[in-house]
């Protein structure tokens, strides 16, 4: 339950289609980059950071483990350090100590992190003149073949867009502030977190075009952190 799976191999469809959905419609090279990356990180930095260094004592904790932990290596009690408004309470949380993760999700949360960051770059450094070149062709009137493709729909308005997009934001706010204690959220950190989605939208959407995948990175962040 709490092991690397070295000897879990299986030619099972299923099984198969759980690494990154079905092979079948992933370009070759994007399943290679994710074993290369996934079997780098499970089979060799995390076995040398539990065993070779025991970074941040990770000997005291399962190497693979969803669950948070004391330094002493028991569960932690998360309801202890928190209020009946589900805020935290510092004091409680010193007298309890910091939480700490096993070494997988403490290593993935890092990588996480890195692979979300190097998003901009790779797009950047791959894609930045293609970008810029289309940017140019659509200030010039000048369209390209899927801009053809898609004049044979009735397009949708763009003032429906922009409404919806006006009316969600408001009602977020709205929430935000008003109903603060039940959200937890300041008005800036929506602001925020919107701008961020709109600096990722394009970036992520490449990435998604050309390889099939998702940036696992993210949504692997975002579920952690629901689940805390």
């Amino acid at each position: 339950m709490n092991g690397l799976g070295l000897g879990a191999l299986t030619l099972d469809w299923p099984a198969v289609a759980s690494f990154l959905y079905s092979p079948l419609i992933s370009p070759f090279f994007a399943i290679v980059n994710t074993f290369v990356g996934y079997a780098f990180v499970v089979y060799a930095a995390i076995p040398i950071a539990y065993w070779g260094f025991n970074v941040y004592g990770a000997n005291k904790f399962p190497i693979f483990s969803s669950d948070l932990f004391t330094a002493q290596g028991q569960q932690y009690n998360i309801s202890a350090i928190v209020n009946d408004k589900f805020e935290i309470d510092l004091a409680k949380y010193h007298d309890q100590g910091r939480i700490n993760m096993s070494m997988f999700f403490a290593l993935t949360y890092g990588f996480g992190f890195a692979t979300i960051a190097s998003t901009i770059t790779h797009v950047v450094c791959f894609y930045g003149s293609e970008i810029m070149e289309r940017y140019r062709a659509s200030t010039k009137g000048k369209e390209d073949i899927h801009t053809k493709l898609m004049k044979n729909y009735k397009d949708i308005p763009s003032w429906w867009f922009y409404l919806l997009l006006g009316v969600t934001l408001v009602a977020s706010l709205m929430m935000c502030i008003f109903l603060n204690d039940q959200i937890q959220m300041p008005w800036w950190g929506l602001v925020f977190a919107s701008a961020l989605a709109f600096i990722f939208t394009l970036p992520i959407s490449i990435i998604t075009a050309t390889t099939n995948q998702v940036n696992i990175s993210s949504n692997f962040c975002i579920k952690r952190n629901n689940l805390i």
